[in-house]
């Protein structure tokens, strides 16, 4: 996990392409379910970036007309105020390190890009979705200074549906949908491990016809009730955690730091999270890519006139 570094070649960011950076970051996106639904924000131009949250809502009130009252009250225009706070959103850094043995690059055949940038984009999906799904804060390296995965905090909230609680799978997604409508929000779009595709296309009506039916378009998601869904493919999470997400995705949003950046490394022992040696890349005659970018984000979650109680609002809901 850490790396310590004793000699390195120079940074050779030039040697990757910019349209290579930019696939593999877009990719990361797309590869990651969670950022596929996610709003973006821009770039955030230092480590931590501040988002005002309405905290208290204004109030409006009927002025009445009553000569013989004078300026009794009810009859003068009343104040009112609105107060906002704050969420941070904290840019942590994911990495890996790729060793490639010299003899792979000497082979002039071999494309060593192509099978490298899925391996990375994969990488990047599994941590970012396991963190930003179902991991909880400061646990199983999962950064503290993020807010815990959609599912833990929709738990944290009461926005749970069991499996079965319905008379069927249908029910138990508009009971899961109804949550996040409570809350004040819409329910932009779902996650799902993709064990939960198959269920979705077992789903029948009293005449045995599809009640949903998969997108037939290539690169065109599924969709559930009008809305986008993403299933899981990655690994990071499964049906011990979630069988479906259903939430307000402007909801969740996040921002990069750092674009993928890319070193060579030459001359650099590299260690385990135990500090044993794994690789002395100029005694074996390897080099390795390292791969870093760093990103943040935060569900902003503000006070709307449907739910004012902050510990029991959450723009999504989940079927356990």
């Amino acid at each position: 996990m850490a790396v310590n570094n004793l000699m390195s070649r120079a940074d050779l960011g030039d040697l990757i392409p910019a349209p290579i950076q930019a696939e593999i970051i877009d990719g990361t996106a797309e590869g990651s379910a969670s950022l596929s639904l996610m709003r973006r924000l821009p770039n955030m131009s230092s480590g931590t970036s501040k988002m005002p949250i309405i905290a208290s809502l204004p109030s409006a009130y009927f002025v009445t007309e009553n000569a013989a009252a004078g300026l009794a009250s009810g009859t003068i225009k009343q104040t009112t105020e609105a107060t906002w706070t704050y969420k941070t959103i904290y840019a942590e850094e994911i990495a890996c390190i790729l060793p490639i043995p010299e003899t792979v690059l000497d082979d002039s055949n071999y494309d060593v890009w192509a099978e490298l940038r899925p391996k990375i984009v994969e990488a990047f999906g599994v941590v970012i979705d396991a963190a930003t799904i179902a991991g909880t804060a400061g646990v199983g390296g999962v950064p503290a200074t993020w807010p815990n995965g959609l599912v833990i905090a929709a738990n944290a909230a009461g926005n749970t549906v069991a499996l079965g609680a319905g008379v069927d799978f249908v029910e138990d997604i508009n009971s899961c949908v109804a949550m996040v409508e409570a809350d004040g929000y819409e329910a932009t779009g779902y996650l799902a491990p993709v064990q939960t595709k198959a269920r979705l296309r077992g789903l029948r009506d009293t005449n045995g016809g599809l009640l949903f039916t998969p997108s037939l378009t290539a690169g065109t998601p599924d969709q559930l009730y009008g809305s986008p869904i993403r299933y899981g493919r990655n690994g990071a999470f499964g049906t011990a955690d979630s069988h479906l997400i259903a939430g307000d995705f402007s909801q969740a949003v996040y921002s990069i730091r750092q674009d993928l950046t890319f070193k060579i490394l030459t001359e650099a022992t590299i260690y385990d999270a135990n500090g044993v040696v794994q690789f002395a890349l100029a005694q074996q005659d390897m080099v390795a890519l390292r791969c870093v970018m760093r990103l943040g984000w935060q569900v902003p979650n503000p006070i709307n006139r449907m739910n004012q109680v902050a510990g029991t609002r959450f723009p999504f809901a989940v079927i356990e």
